[in-house]
């Protein structure tokens, strides 16, 4: 148990499996970066991550943490990272999507997504404060990015939860879908991107990346090798024929 992929057509959908409350453990953790290393290895056009029961996870297994010494803990932190990165790195549209609470190590994951999609009663936390410890698989930071500073302090200092319209409203959360509905509405956004340009979206991808490390110009200065290239794409040709033929909104893509 805990994370397995399957594919919906050109989706590809990691579920995380761990009983009722998911908690994070050895095991998941290793699961964690070997299905984040074979999707590097071979990309899908778009990547769903969600949780299976009755949250998306109470956090961490705290036995784990029982007698864990330092240089075992920077090994595993260093790992862990890693895969966060690779899955932030991932040249497809990537989206988390949360029907419940969502604690520690799967809201650090999910901050390593593209798109955060919560449901109304979604609740989410870096709470590792109640054991002396500051969330180390890159959430703080990522929280940064996305709130500035002052909530991510404000979100990791007090170990309080937050619900999704909070973090909606302070640029975390991307969207909001309906309880009673989410799992399915959820997975037809994943699999609208997945279906769409696939090379394109890579390249925004990237320009959005390259202008949040290192500034507009930068990425202006990126836009010529990331661009012209599609219009040696089959899915570029297509879609500007279709365009002319039949209007906007009727091309079909296929990731090539």
């Amino acid at each position: 148990m805990g994370f397995h992929r399957t594919d919906d057509g050109p989706l590809a959908v990691l579920t995380l499996d761990h009983g009722d409350l998911n908690l994070f453990d050895h095991g998941v953790f290793e699961s964690f970066i070997d299905a984040v290393d074979a999707l590097d290895a071979d990309p899908p056009r778009a990547l769903l991550l969600h949780a299976s029961g009755r949250v998306v996870s109470a956090g961490v297994d705290v036995h784990e943490f029982d007698g864990l010494a330092p240089r075992d803990a920077a090994i595993l932190w260093r790992r862990l990272i890693r895969a966060a990165q690779a899955l932030e790195d991932l040249p497809c549209p990537t989206v988390f999507a949360a029907h419940g609470l969502c604690l520690t190590a799967a809201f650090e994951i999910a901050l390593a997504c593209d798109l955060l999609i919560a449901a109304t009663s979604a609740r989410f936390g870096l709470v590792e404060t109640v054991v002396g410890l500051t969330p180390s698989m890159g959430g703080p930071q990522r929280l940064t990015e996305r709130a500035g500073p002052a909530r991510a302090r404000q979100l990791v200092y007090t170990g309080e939860l937050f619900d999704a319209q909070t973090l909606a409203e302070w640029g975390v959360v991307t969207q909001i879908l309906p309880d009673d509905t989410f799992a399915d509405d959820a997975r037809a956004v994943a699999l609208k991107l997945a279906n769409g340009p696939t090379r394109a979206h890579a390249a925004t991808k990237r320009l959005v990346r390259t202008a949040a490390d290192h500034g507009v110009r930068a990425a202006d200065a990126l836009v010529p090798d990331v661009s012209a290239p599609l219009f040696d794409t089959e899915d570029l040709r297509g879609a500007v024929a279709s365009f002319l033929k039949d209007g906007p909104g009727k091309a079909s893509y296929s990731g090539l």
